[in-house]
């Protein structure tokens, strides 16, 4: 069997690239990281990916590990680069006896008084340090050494939770964080220096040193944080000999690291601290990008074993790179007004966040703006960081939590069929809207919050969106429920830092054939199906898999293209149906999909999705007509926790969602089930159509539209139902191709039963039946009762009522 390998990772940015770093063909390589940080990882090559809202959820985490271990067997190495998860990793390489650091490898250089403690016994020069369990001892600690101290962490990071405390009026004030081991130091009014690089084992490999402007400290306070590297000799050999000493004496194995030294007023130099990782911020960028060597990489290969193969020298010795943190304007929350680009006037790249993206700081990739610089010396390059420093600006506006809300809805769908959407969010939250024409019905919801954008391209949406959120003074959020904008409304999503499904798990959802790999390799009962490019392939397909099949496109909707086909005309002529098919807004996707036909009834179900759980919403019950075409001519939402596969299907679509990274949204999975149990047909990222979440909130009093509201504004949706009937759609369609001439439902809304009658289809509208017209529906009727039985009772009373004439087309 191959290695399975294990990795942990929670950057956003494009720091680590696995695929480079281990054949993910010749290995089992598995994931365990957040929504957001997935986006750069090759999860497509992946034996496994499972998200987490943090990879500091114990919980989460070990449930995760459990699933991955029971999808592709033990980990026979762990890898985690990122330095909060170093103490994970090495707690579970002890768990499955794996080699790499321990615990105890570690701990010198996680805790910070063993830290202090094992270079003071090396004779390295460090600050006084003490452990600072409560007020008596930090007193008495600054009574042997003086005022003002440092309090931090014992294994805190980025300078979380460091206070500088000037007097014994301050330490009185200040409150023990509950459930944190704290130290004390001496504070030192000196510079800081940085030296990231390669120890061997023995010996100092590859390493630059570097002085920040400013300190990490002061960042973490709204100041902003530059480095430039050094380019003195005589400073940089004196360098060399404290950080190979430091290097030996807490080190146990070849180790990446990320030193950090106080340089006082005389050119003393000691030490602060020391991590066995890659420097942060722009570090691993500029390692890359101006000195030619990926220290990921390396950290990578003393990790995992693998052989080291990054460089042994930096590509130009005499070239010296820096970089700039500017945190935003005010504190955060807050919500990004104007940025400044300063790309060719100094840096030579930079990282700027969205006007209108909310800012919520977590780390330096999300500190605020990001650029990069490179010269010939020190001096010029800090020449360059001091410009950019002094004129670049990240101008924000605060959030205020707790005022009202606003929701962007993007793209908004044809007045009968979602107005009664639009209606559910209005009058929940205040609504804007964002859609390619001019305003018209909707404006009775969203008075003047619109804009006209192309909502097809992200960042004119972006823009948009923006636009309306920037001058509001609470959160805001973005929603859409048109399966032709899913993808980009994911992507306004990501650029703006709001919650909303990935646009990676968009992707997904919207191309059917990654679905049905993601599914196939977590297997999550499906379709087994083949990926056809010709007729010829598409007929070998059939007989593989075995007659009859379905054929249906790669990324339309509405069942637009999809035709169960038996013998090798049909499947022939299915095929390029399949091909010839469109939908409006849906660019087509090379080849077809051949899928093994499922028998048994077909249902869906509505779920809401948030933290990673997973709640069935309502399960509709679906009509299917016009064979051997998949036209939905109905839905019934009916009771379902008695029915026989009420046990199998939560878990079957719990885990299609885990499969595809879904985590946050309102769904609609399509299942049939077969006489081998419930299997997925699909998973769509977004509400239901056809009525039923209309279905849903008659029957049962929860209303998925105010769910998926809800779950984009980052709340927790009401799903408890409030009572248990029945609710169905069934559409009427004309006996032939025609065009309407006449439509009147005065007498079908007048049944008993009949709580809409709802036309469709407009005098003069041309409709075409399956395969050569999309949805040719003249009115959608929908009932309420007790019992499936009395909403189809209710219907045939009303489709006999509807009164319709039709001009029939040759």
């Amino acid at each position: 069997m191959p290695e399975h390998v294990m990795i942990i990772h929670r950057w956003t940015d494009r720091y680590a690239d696995y695929a480079a770093y281990l054949d993910h063909t010749a290995h089992r390589v598995s994931y365990l990281t957040t929504e957001r940080a997935a986006r750069h990882l090759p999860t497509e090559q992946a034996a496994g990916v499972r998200l987490v809202d943090s990879t500091e959820n114990v919980k989460a985490v070990r449930a995760a590990i459990d699933s991955l271990v029971e999808q592709a067997g033990p980990p026979t190495r762990i890898a985690a680069l990122q330095e909060t998860d170093l103490d994970l990793a090495a707690d579970l390489r002890g768990e499955f006896d794996l080699p790499g650091q321990r615990a105890d490898d570690l701990l010198p250089l996680r805790d910070k008084l063993v830290m202090a403690e094992r270079l003071t016994a090396a004779e390295v020069a460090v600050p006084a340090t003490a452990a600072a369990p409560d007020h008596e001892a930090v007193a008495a600690f600054a009574a042997r050494h003086g005022w003002p101290v440092l309090l931090k962490p014992r294994r805190g990071t980025a300078s979380a939770g460091i206070t500088r405390l000037d007097s014994a009026e301050r330490l009185r004030a200040y409150a023990f964080p509950r459930d944190v081991e704290m130290l004390v130091q001496t504070w030192l009014p000196d510079r800081i220096l940085h030296i990231d690089g390669i120890f061997t084992g023995e010996r100092l490999g590859v390493w630059r040193a570097s002085r920040y402007l400013h300190t990490c400290l002061e960042f973490t306070t709204g100041t902003v944080l530059g480095s430039v590297e050094i380019d003195d000799g005589e400073l940089l050999a004196r360098i060399e000999e404290i950080a190979a000493a430091t290097a030996r004496a807490v080190f146990t194995g070849p180790s990446v690291f990320h030193l950090e030294l106080f340089e006082s007023a005389d050119g003393a130099l000691t030490v602060l601290e020391i991590g066995a990782r890659p420097g942060g911020a722009e570090v691993p960028f500029i390692w890359r990008e101006v000195h030619g060597i990926d220290l990921m990489a390396a950290a990578f290969a003393h990790q995992t074993g693998t052989e080291d193969r990054t460089a042994r020298t930096v590509a130009d010795p005499a070239g010296v790179a820096g970089w700039l943190l500017v945190p935003p304007s005010v504190p955060t929350p807050c919500r990004v007004r104007a940025v400044t680009s300063h790309q060719g006037a100094g840096p030579y790249t930079e990282v700027l966040p969205e006007v209108g993206a909310l800012m919520n700081g977590g780390g330096y990739e999300h500190a605020g703006a990001r650029f990069r610089f490179r010269g010939h010396s020190s001096a010029q390059v800090e020449a360059a960081v001091r410009r950019t420093m002094r004129d670049a600006t990240l101008d924000c506006v605060p959030v205020d939590p707790q005022a009202p809300a606003q929701l962007v809805v993007v793209g908004c769908g044809n007045p009968p069929y979602r107005e009664y959407a639009l209606s559910a969010v209005a009058a929940r939250v205040s609504t804007a809207l964002v859609q390619r024409t001019d305003i018209d019905w909707q404006r009775r919801y969203v008075a003047d919050r619109f804009r006209a954008a192309d909502t097809s391209d992200p960042l004119a949406t972006t823009r948009a969106v923006a636009s309306l959120l920037t001058g509001h003074p609470g959160p805001g959020a973005v929603l859409t429920w048109d399966e032709t904008l899913l993808e980009s409304t994911a992507a306004v999503a990501r650029r703006l830092g709001l919650p909303h499904m990935s646009p990676e798990a968009a992707r997904r959802c919207r191309d059917k054939l990654a679905t049905r790999r993601l599914l196939d390799a977590a297997q999550v009962p499906s379709a087994r199906f083949r990926h056809v490019h010709t007729r010829h392939e598409a007929l070998a397909a059939a007989e593989e898999l075995g007659r009859p099949v379905v054929v249906k496109p790669r990324g339309l909707a509405g069942s637009i293209g999809v035709t169960l086909a038996g013998d090798d005309e049909q499947v022939a002529r299915a095929y390029e149906q399949a091909l010839a098919a469109s939908f409006p807004g849906i660019r087509a996707q090379a080849g077809a999909i051949v899928e093994e036909y499922l028998p048994g009834p077909e249902i869906s179900v509505d779920c809401a999705v948030f933290d990673g759980t997973v709640r069935i919403v309502n399960v509709a019950h679906k009509r299917l007509g016009f064979a051997p075409y998949f036209e939905e001519t109905g839905h019934l939402v009916a009771p379902w926790h008695e029915e026989p596969w009420a046990d199998e299907v939560p878990s079957v679509v719990t885990d299609a969602h885990t499969a595809l990274g879904i985590r946050t949204g309102l769904t609609h999975t399509e299942l049939r089930l077969t006489p081998t149990g419930p299997r997925i047909v699909e998973v769509n990222g977004r509400l239901g159509g056809d009525f039923i979440p209309l279905l849903g909130t008659l029957a049962t009093g929860v209303d998925p539209v105010a769910a998926a509201a809800d779950i984009a504004l980052g709340r927790t949706p009401r799903l408890t139902p409030v009572r248990d009937r029945c609710a169905e759609v069934r559409f009427v369609y004309p006996e032939t191709d025609g065009t309407v001439r006449s439509l009147d439902l005065t007498a079908a809304a007048a049944e008993p039963g009949i709580v809409e009658a709802i036309a469709l289809a407009a005098p003069g509208s041309e409709l075409l039946l399956p395969p050569r017209g999309i949805v040719p529906r003249l009115a959608a009727l929908v009932a309420v009762g007790d019992t499936p039985e009395d909403c189809a009772a209710a219907l045939d009373r009303a489709q006999c009522a509807v009164r319709h004439c039709l001009t029939p087309l040759p």
